[in-house]
């Protein structure tokens, strides 16, 4: 690597890494600001917000690496667009694709960095700081595993297995012991809906009695169930994409395939962790037609403006891309993929018409 390529990696990489560092800041402001509105509901105080907020940040951080690369890039390349620095180095004989080489290879330590807090951190800190927030809130003792969530209630201990968004139940197992810690009953239940005042309705339910000389067994239709547990808590339950690694949403998506379960959600969530690495690649490939040729004037403000204006374009457009997909069962795949291959290609055709 010559001099040329280090200067111009480390820059870009120390502009991206300024750019993510202060994109952070905003959203944990904006994050524990929401956070104050559950001030003093259970145990939830200053103290947990700050907890809160500290362990969501490694997610936040993840997410944000394409679009602060676009404004690091913008901000760093543009200002050398500014000091005729671009122009001196094509002057010298390096090409236009060298200089969208090196700025790759910062774009690469971008990459690595992220993708090893995305991988190893952020899952289980997103795990904890959800955790954390609705036991404190709730006064729960919780437990997460891969396929669901066990909860202790007196002499209960409850295991959840899906949690739907209108906070409703399925597949529910109900463990209780006596005063001896034998166990005394098996409650399970196909269906869970929350009635509000600490009472639920169970639907399918299996029951078994255990004594120290039987089992029996007993099928209701449906029965209630009084629980001190609310419906927010049990949320923590869902097996949530952005708690996962890429090992792990690739074998629950497997797990529910097996159970004939629907998986759109998780295969898109899997295929867009894989895409993420490539959409920090497009958005430097972005930003090279702003700071080689068409941009040299335009001064710093205008180039954040514009950053912040493609990142949020962008970042919509591959919403909206996602959820059609979700509604229409299109390939999850497809629908990852696409939003970044055809901004990579108006980005490398802006660029031969800007060379």
């Amino acid at each position: 690597m010559n001099v040329l390529t280090l200067y111009i990696v480390k820059e870009v990489t120390k502009g991206s890494l300024l750019a993510v560092l202060l994109l952070l800041t905003l959203f944990n402001l904006f994050t524990f600001s929401d956070e104050l509105k559950d001030l003093g509901n259970g145990n939830y105080g200053l103290k947990q917000i700050l907890m809160y907020v500290a362990l969501t940040s490694p997610r936040v951080f993840y997410d944000l690496v394409p679009s602060a690369a676009l404004l690091g890039s913008l901000f760093v390349v543009g200002a050398m667009a500014n000091n005729r620095e671009i122009v001196a180095i094509r002057a010298a004989g390096l090409s236009t694709a060298w200089i969208i080489r090196s700025i790759m290879l910062a774009g690469l330590v971008l990459v690595i960095v992220a993708v090893f807090v995305g991988e190893f951190v952020a899952p289980a800190s997103e795990r904890a700081a959800q955790i954390l927030k609705n036991t404190a809130q709730n006064n729960g003792v919780v437990m997460r595993s891969q396929y669901g969530m066990w909860l202790r209630e007196g002499n209960r201990f409850i295991n959840v297995r899906k949690v739907d968004d209108d906070g409703s139940l399925g597949d529910i197992r109900v463990y209780e012991i006596d005063e001896q810690h034998r166990l005394d009953r098996i409650t399970q239940a196909e269906h869970a809906t929350f009635l509000g005042d600490k009472k639920w309705q169970l639907n399918n339910v299996k029951q078994t009695f255990v004594t120290p000389k039987q089992i029996n067994a007993d099928n209701l239709p449906e029965m209630s169930w009084q629980s001190s547990i609310d419906s927010d808590l049990l949320k923590v339950a869902v097996v949530n994409s952005d708690n996962m690694s890429l090992y792990d949403l690739f074998m629950y998506i497997d797990f529910l395939k097996k159970n004939n379960q629907k998986s759109q959600n998780y295969e898109l969530a899997f295929w867009g962790r894989l895409v993420n690495p490539f959409v920090t690649f497009v958005m430097l490939m972005v930003s090279a037609p702003f700071v080689i040729g068409i941009g040299r004037g335009i001064s710093t403000g205008g180039r954040i403006m514009m950053g912040v204006l493609i990142g949020m374009g962008f970042n919509i457009v591959d919403q909206i891309t996602g959820h059609l997909g979700l509604v229409y069962e299109i390939n999850p795949m497809l629908m990852a993929v696409l939003p970044s291959s055809l901004m990579f290609c108006i980005a490398v055709f802006a660029v031969w018409r800007v060379s």
